[in-house]
């Protein structure tokens, strides 16, 4: 045995605790290309194969060569915990600097400045921190040990998980100096994201500008490992069921009899916590997991669910690449996502150290329409591409995001990921104090996108194969990721027969009705005036006045809600119609009002003018009025020929189109007057960025209302 051999194999007994342990197929060739070859490797290997021990276990071996820190660029928050987690159990001293500890970051750059630190995790968003890239990196790069790259598929175009901060790691690893090994790690990755990846690991810059970037690059040849994608553990299934009711209900009869504890993969945030909410109230120990949930609180969801003392983690795909619980029992879906690599990434959580563990798919008819939402927020507008880089180049100096709201019409998450993406293009710089314009030419790529995009719609239709087929069910996502070791594996419902329970029990289905059938979302009030009006012609600057302010509001439910949700989805989404809202739906809007507890009862009822849905407000507030015994006095009047532009769009835009907008016409000036000095409850259809119903509430708190309540139909989000 090697020297090198021999060492590895020592601390990999060390990282997992058993002395009798030995090496999977593929990770000493890994760690000898690394350590005894100073080269370059892509590593694709199924879930749980061990290649968080390839990169410690390199690490602490060019440590002892005199090696200096490797960089470890990992994706995800739970991720970096558990890799520094079991970095410490192999002698590894890790460390990380993310969002969650900027507390630390002192602390972490002075251990680093005393060598005492053996890996450095970073998100690859910290990479482009302008403190961080401009003062620190430089320094690290040239100290560099090894460079990892954790779930590089994100590097590709063509990844599931594609992030426009990811591709900013070419540049990164063209950077390396000569001698210092990269690896790039991955578990899903077909053929073409595997060549893309390779080719990106292999460059290296040849030139250099004056701001210390590569101008040019040549390629250094990648040893790619790559093994059977397989998990044997894994008992795959599919179950259709007609609704979100029929779903919910199947839980609840059934959650409890699943093995162990695991992971619910929802689509979005509103599902993900309303069923979370109704396991709780039926008993079962689960936690909502998304990525709104406050990052201490993930932390600890994490822990319980590590430890068994939560069933289950409802999440989104905020729980996802890297978190590592071995023994996890169980991964279901309420709804598919929008690939089979990505599908084969989320229930690769499960079974990683058990001889068993159920995989349940519970597709859902609205999968397609969200993964529609989400194949599409990624790419770049070119028209608001163009609006941001002229605005950048027209003020001269750099612009933080929200002064760039006031400028381009798009709301502050698209308009971060844009800035990411033509930064990444190098259109934009990120620099401290916002953003400015680097003078380079910017070229819509049309092509790479239709690609994209054509690729998306492929890997979607992939995933209703997937849903429909006949065949053996791990095979098919083997071979949807270019496994050609594939085979039957014998356990899944097409090759054993259907292993899980389809009923779904009497009360369960009356308790998902119940649930589903709650209603009441509040709509927070707005108290402060967007930064920049100015610059769109509107005098509204600070924080919006107390006299001028809405109350709280209330709205029936969320368009995203599992319950009324779906129908408020179908009522506004019929194009061009406009009608009464069902009565069912009026019943429902009676029960939010029955069940709001305002402070003073309103006295009166004013609508806000619709050009998209006049019936459907007045039969709402027609409704409120008969049940409520409330007087409906009519609606505000447009003023300066209403509201301009499309619903949506950023705050600045949006509260720029409505301002002024607004007005209390002769006939409702009169109709109010009894009622001055008492509170008055506004209706509207759809409350987005609520700027409509501020300036709305405004308007009639300056003609006399001592408050407003506003009320919707639904909230967007």
């Amino acid at each position: 045995m090697t020297d090198t051999r021999a060492s590895a194999l020592a601390i990999l007994r060390t990282l997992v605790g058993r002395d009798d342990a030995s090496w999977h197929d593929g990770q000493y060739e890994a760690i000898e290309t690394l350590v005894d070859h100073r080269r370059r490797a892509l590593v694709v290997q199924r879930t749980g194969w061990g290649k968080s021990a390839v990169y410690f276990v390199a690490t602490l071996l060019l440590r002892r060569q005199g090696a200096g820190p490797t960089i470890l660029v990992s994706p995800l928050l739970a991720l970096m915990r558990d890799q520094v987690a079991a970095a410490a159990r192999a002698g590894v001293r890790a460390v990380s600097i993310n969002s969650s500890n900027a507390h630390e970051w002192s602390d972490v750059l002075r251990q680093l400045d005393a060598d005492e630190v053996d890996v450095l995790l970073v998100s690859p968003e910290r990479l482009n921190n302008p403190s961080f890239r401009d003062e620190q990196l430089p320094t690290l790069i040239a100290r560099v040990g090894l460079l990892v790259v954790d779930e590089a598929h994100c590097i590709s175009d063509w990844g599931h998980d594609f992030r426009p901060d990811y591709r900013r790691l070419r540049e990164l690893i063209a950077q390396m100096p000569t001698g210092v090994p990269v690896l790039a790690t991955t578990a899903t990755a077909n053929s073409r994201v595997v060549q893309d990846v390779a080719e990106q690991v292999g460059m290296v810059a040849t030139g250099f500008n004056g701001a210390g970037t590569g101008t040019t690059a040549g390629t250094a040849e990648v040893v790619t490992i790559r093994g059977p994608l397989a998990r044997s553990s894994l008992r795959l299934g599919v179950l259709r069921l007609p609704d979100s009711r029929a779903r919910l209900a199947w839980l609840l009869s059934h959650l409890g009899d699943l093995p162990g504890s695991g992971i619910i993969y929802t689509l979005t945030v509103a599902a993900a916590e309303d069923t979370a909410r109704l396991l709780r109230e039926a008993g079962h120990a689960v936690r909502a997991y998304t990525g709104q949930t406050d990052t201490a609180e993930r932390e600890e969801s994490e822990g319980l669910l590590k430890t068994n003392q939560v069933k289950a983690l409802i999440a989104t795909s905020a729980l996802g690449m890297g978190f590592d619980k071995p023994d996890l029992g169980f991964v279901l879906h309420l709804g598919a996502p929008s690939s089979p690599v990505a599908y084969y990434q989320q229930v690769g959580r499960a079974g990683r150290a058990t001889a068993s563990a159920d995989v349940l798919l519970l597709p859902g008819a609205e999968d397609e329409a969200i993964w529609h939402y989400f194949a599409t927020a990624s790419m770049p507008n070119q028209a608001k591409a163009l609006a941001v880089i002229g605005a950048l180049e027209a003020a001269g100096a750099p612009l933080s995001t929200p002064a760039l709201e006031a400028r381009v019409d798009l709301r502050r998450t698209p308009l971060e990921l844009l800035l990411k993406v033509l930064d990444v293009d190098g259109a934009v710089h990120r620099v401290k104090g916002g953003w400015q314009s680097t003078g380079q030419p910017w070229v819509y790529d049309q092509e790479r996108y239709e690609r994209i995009a054509a690729a998306r719609l492929g890997e979607q239709q992939a995933m209703l194969e997937f849903e429909n087929t006949t065949r053996c069910r791990m095979e098919f996502l083997q071979r949807a990721l270019d496994d050609d070791s594939a085979v039957a594996c014998g356990r899944c419902d097409n090759c054993q027969g259907v292993w899980y329970p389809s009923d779904v029990a009497d009360d369960a289905a009356a308790t998902a009705a119940k649930s589903l059938d709650r209603v009441g979302v509040a709509i927070d009030v707005r108290a402060q005036w967007p930064t920049g009006m100015n610059n769109l012609g509107v005098a509204a600057t600070g924080k919006i006045a107390l006299g001028d302010r809405a109350e709280p509001g209330r709205a029936l439910a969320r368009l995203t809600d599992l319950g009324w949700g779906g129908p408020l989805r179908d009522l506004f989404e019929t194009q061009g119609t406009d009608a009464a809202a069902p009565p069912a739906m009026l019943a429902a809007c009676v029960r939010v009002l029955a069940e709001w507890g305002w402070a003073d009862r309103p006295v009166a009822i004013v609508g806000v003018p619709s050009r998209r849905h006049p019936l459907l407000i007045d039969s709402v507030a027609a409704s409120l009025a008969s049940i409520g015994r409330l007087p409906w006095l009519g609606a505000l009047s447009w003023a300066n020929g209403g509201p301009t532009g499309e619903p949506g769009g950023n705050s600045a835009y949006r509260l720029s189109s409505v301002w002024d907008r607004f007005a209390v016409g002769p006939e409702l000036a009169e109709a109010l007057a009894p009622f001055a000095g008492r509170p008055i409850l506004l209706i509207d259809d759809l409350a987005d960025s609520r700027w409509t119903l501020t300036v709305a509430s405004r308007v009639l708190r300056q003609h006399g209302a001592s408050a407003v309540l506003p009320f919707a139909l639904a909230v967007r989000s």
